[in-house]
């Protein structure tokens, strides 16, 4: 290695080489010629040097087990080690971007938005604009923890070879630290020996946001402030500083109770306790080193008053504390402040008294301490040293992220219905309208019944009640801002939401009409239930409960949508109109009934189930939604994409708030684009001949028995990927099949499906009925949504591979395969040909990079995919053979960064 400048194809050359020198040592030549024949056999086919893949799959059926798996296992650790090596690439384009000043969509565009507004309205936009990204715990992460930390050294070693100028023996001890790392990485174990508990998968999501939000959230919110004041000089930091704190963060992981018995409330307690501690413990560190920094001698300093009353106050709540840094700092005043802020945090969280009650009095304290050094002159050491740590207490609380708790409709109506039998009321027997008036009249007027654990509660009415009775506690002892919102899965009638006010009231965490310390979310995941959205929320508004409620809480109504199982339930393409227009629903129903909304954007990581670039959806959003608030999901291996990284994580957060910025801006100035009836005709009538086709494949007989045999579904399901079950009851059924499973079979077998099946059927239906090509090629030209959305297709219809997928629907009884198979054909080739016609582009793919990619992959991937088959059609597998039909599901998840 030398100085020389390093790319992606230098690091991937490398790392592969090392793999091989590993792979030989720790096994044979005999398996690395094995694992070198195969490769390039696939390389040809894919070069069209070889007229068929017969040489691969010859190579591969002639292998005996044992090498057969050091093959998978070789190829899983190689798609490891590119993912390294294209997230380092990501990273030098980030810095070429910003060093030449050209990255394209960021904080540098929404320093050009700002600068053609007022200050007043770019101060407006500060202060509406909140993200928040909300952490899930769905099993949609292939990679074992130890693994993950294995390549993380890796990234960091290749970090240190590009951007840091070594020695000849530093580079030496580097190299050898590399070797070791994949040495190691080769003789770690690939597949989970357990399933991760609902602990472990709290801890995973707390390692991101401890390890690298933390830091990265702070420096991406100084930079928007950066940016307002160069497009305003006469509003300064101090004006930004309440403005500022638009990001914040969320996690299910721990509490996500929907569908995963194994979520308690122990385990809830333990993420809390964990979370506090953790974020606790990053101030102290914090404020040691601040504490270091701020030497200023007292004699040439003069207080303000602020800063002497939050001293005084600080210095009164640990006065032993002060007493001793009196005499340790007798001349310098900031290092006696900060070191009882520093006693007061460490005693938030324990038994001696003193201890901050809330994070607002610590931003306080803070804030009077960097007004007192900008007062004296030292504004650089303030935004420098004290400023961040503002920004994170703002942002990261006692808490480090809120907590969402979460369960499904039925388990809140048995319980509720086990309670009030009690009572001698029999909810099941009433009707919507009874069950409403009830449950009104207990929280408004005398409550009835009690979440006393007896033996006339069902098994999941104790539990229920039990979440809420921990609810209480979890309030006094961390907080309200701890876990303050309640999500409500397969939400149909008002009641659904009454039902956890009730509970709610039952344990004391409502006490209308003076308080509420919940905000109940209802998850609209259904047709029913979005198209009877406005019936449900007039109801609720107008409800003498729920209204009172929705004052206290700041008349804010969060609603979640549902895009994995709206996807599931009607395909892509319809799916996706759906969601937009329903969502335009609700901000005209909240407008209507003058409430304000937040939407709660329940995104899976992958295309197939609302993933994608945030930033680019939160701009195709409806303007309506356009509030400044928006919520949404991160899950699965899309958090390691976007979050391990700290400078791609800060991009990821630059991109999101310079979105949300313009998006509202928009909002504001109502300028964004018009959207035609004609265009909306256009959707209406694509988006029913695209529900119609998606449903008819699925309810044709047989549809269930070809996915079963066409896909690794049955694998999938017995992987140790998370701690949730793959299915709701058990049953093989589309519809009881989770759409992370759903979504992961499709790509394991390279189809792709739900990515953009029945996408032409549906834009054909437009045309057959006199619709207009070129008007859906206006449509892709002038609106983000429909843009967006035809890319999201052809980024699927890109990844699709129909001759692997073939291979898969071999596996299938003759009949299914001949009723399926030629359907999707069918489709595929009509999509490709209907993206090219609308976006005017030959290739489906334009970004060079993901090209670039894809190609890379492809050729690695393919032998992978012929080993699952092969394996899959074996009647009986040895364990041998299911540890390599186990490691081929990692390996293909991992090259094609995707699984659910």
């Amino acid at each position: 290695m030398s100085f020389d400048a390093r790319d992606v194809g230098r690091d991937i050359r490398e790392l592969a080489a090392l793999l091989g020198e590993v792979l030989e040592r720790q096994t044979s030549r005999d398996a690395f010629d094995a694992v070198e024949e195969v490769r390039r056999a696939s390389i040809d086919y894919r070069r069209g040097a070889a007229p068929s893949r017969g040489p691969v799959r010859e190579r591969l059926s002639g292998l005996d087990p044992e090498t057969t798996r050091t093959v998978a296992r070789a190829y899983a650790a190689y798609f490891e080690l590119v993912n390294v090596a294209e997230e380092r690439e990501r990273v030098r384009a980030i810095r070429r971007g910003r060093a030449e000043g050209d990255l394209g969509d960021g904080l540098d565009r929404t320093a050009e938005a700002l600068a053609d507004v007022d200050a007043d309205t770019a101060q407006q936009v500060l202060e509406d604009v909140r993200v928040v990204p909300t952490f899930t715990a769905h099993p949609t992460e292939a990679r074992r923890k130890t693994v993950k930390a294995k390549l993380r050294r890796v990234a960091e070693i290749l970090r240190d070879l590009d951007e840091r100028r070594l020695t000849d023996a530093e580079l030496d001890q580097h190299d050898r630290d590399l070797e070791s790392e994949v040495e190691t990485l080769w003789s770690t174990r690939q597949v989970r020996p357990r399933r991760p508990t609902p602990t472990d998968e709290a801890r995973d999501v707390r390692w991101y946001l401890e390890n690298t939000l933390f830091d990265v959230a702070a420096e991406a919110e100084a930079a928007l402030t950066d940016r307002v004041v160069e497009a305003h000089p006469d509003l300064d930091a101090s004006d930004t500083a309440d403005a500022a704190g638009t990001l914040d963060f969320r996690s299910w992981a721990g509490s996500d109770r929907d569908g995963n018995p194994f979520v308690t409330p122990e385990v809830t307690s333990e993420t809390l306790e964990a979370q506090r501690e953790a974020v606790l413990d990053r101030y102290v560190d914090a404020l040691t080193d601040v504490r270091g920094a701020l030497s200023h001698e007292g004699e040439r300093l003069d207080h303000i008053d602020e800063f002497e009353a939050r001293v005084a106050a600080d210095r009164e709540a640990v006065p032993v504390v002060a007493g001793d840094a009196d005499e340790r700092y007798p001349e310098e005043p900031y290092r006696r402040a900060v070191t009882a802020i520093r006693a007061r945090v460490e005693r938030v969280d324990d038994l001696r008294p003193g201890g901050y009650d809330d994070p607002d009095e610590l931003v306080a304290s803070l804030r009077a301490l960097a007004a007192d050094l900008r007062a004296n002159g030292h504004g650089t050491t303030a935004a420098e040293r004290v400023d961040p740590l503002v920004r994170r207490v703002e942002t990261f609380g006692f808490s480090l992220a809120a907590l969402d708790l979460r369960d499904h409709r039925e388990n809140h109506t048995e319980a509720v219905a086990d309670v009030l039998a009690r009572e001698g009321l029999e909810y099941e027997a009433m009707d919507e309208d009874e069950r409403v008036a009830v449950l009104t009249e207990s929280v408004v007027d005398d409550s009835i019944g009690s979440l006393d654990a007896t033996d006339e509660l069902s098994e999941t009415s104790e539990r229920v009640c039990r979440r809420f009775r921990a609810l209480a506690d979890w309030h006094r002892e961390y907080g309200e801002e701890a876990i303050d919102a309640y999500c409500i899965s397969m939400t149909e009638e008002p009641s659904h939401v009454l039902e956890v006010l009730y509970l709610a009231d039952l344990s004391g965490v409502v006490d209308l009409p003076d308080h509420c310390g919940l905000d109940v979310v209802p998850l609209l995941e259904t047709a029913s239930a979005l198209a009877n959205a406005r019936d449900i929320f007039d109801t609720l508004v107008h409800n003498d409960a729920y209204g009172a409620a929705l004052d206290v809480r700041g008349n804010l109504q969060e609603v979640m949508l549902g895009y994995s199982d709206s996807n599931k339930e009607n395909g892509p393409l319809a799916a996706a109109w759906d969601l937009h227009r329903n969502a335009r629903r609700l901000a005209e129903v909240a407008d209507d009934l003058g409430v304000e909304l937040r939407l709660f954007h329940g995104r899976g990581g992958s295309i197939s189930r609302g993933g994608g670039p945030m930033n680019e959806a939160m701009l195709a959003l409806p303007p309506e939604t356009a509030t400044g608030e928006i919520k949404f999901t991160e899950q699965g291996e899309a958090i390691a994409e976007k979050f391990a990284n700290p400078r791609v994580a800060e991009r990821e957060l630059e991109q999101m708030l310079d979105a949300q910025v313009r998006a509202r801006l928009r909002a504001l100035q109502g300028n964004a684009q018009a959207v035609h009836e004609e265009w909306e005709a256009a959707m209406d009538a694509a988006g029913e001949g695209a529900r119609e086709a998606y449903q008819d494949l699925l309810e044709t007989d047989g549809f269930v028995e070809f996915f079963e045999t066409a896909t690794p579904i049955t694998v999938i399901e017995d992987l140790n990927m998370g701690s949730r079950p793959a299915s709701r009851s058990g049953e093989r059924t589309v519809e009881d099949l989770r759409a992370i499973p759903w979504v992961f079979s499709w790509t394991q077998s390279r189809a792709i499906l739900p990515g953009w099946f029945s996408s032409a059927s549906g834009l054909d239906a437009y045309l057959d009925a006199g619709g207009d090509i070129d008007t859906l090629r206006e449509m892709y030209e002038e609106w983000p949504f429909f843009r967006t959305t035809i890319d999201h297709i052809a980024l699927s219809l890109a990844r699709t591979e129909l001759e692997i997928a073939a291979e898969y629907a071999d596996l299938a009884p003759e009949h299914l395969r001949e009723e399926f198979f030629p359907r999707i054909e069918d489709e595929y080739e009509r999509a490709v040909e209907l993206v090219r016609e609308i976006t005017g582009h030959d290739e489906l793919v334009r970004r060079e990079w993901l090209s670039e990619s894809l190609q890379r992959r492809n050729p690695y991937v393919d032998p992978l995919n012929l080993l699952q088959v092969d394996l899959l059609s074996r009647t009986h597998l040895t364990e041998a053979e299911e540890r390599t039909l186990r490691l081929t599901v990692k390996g293909i998840a991992a090259g094609m960064k995707n699984t659910g």
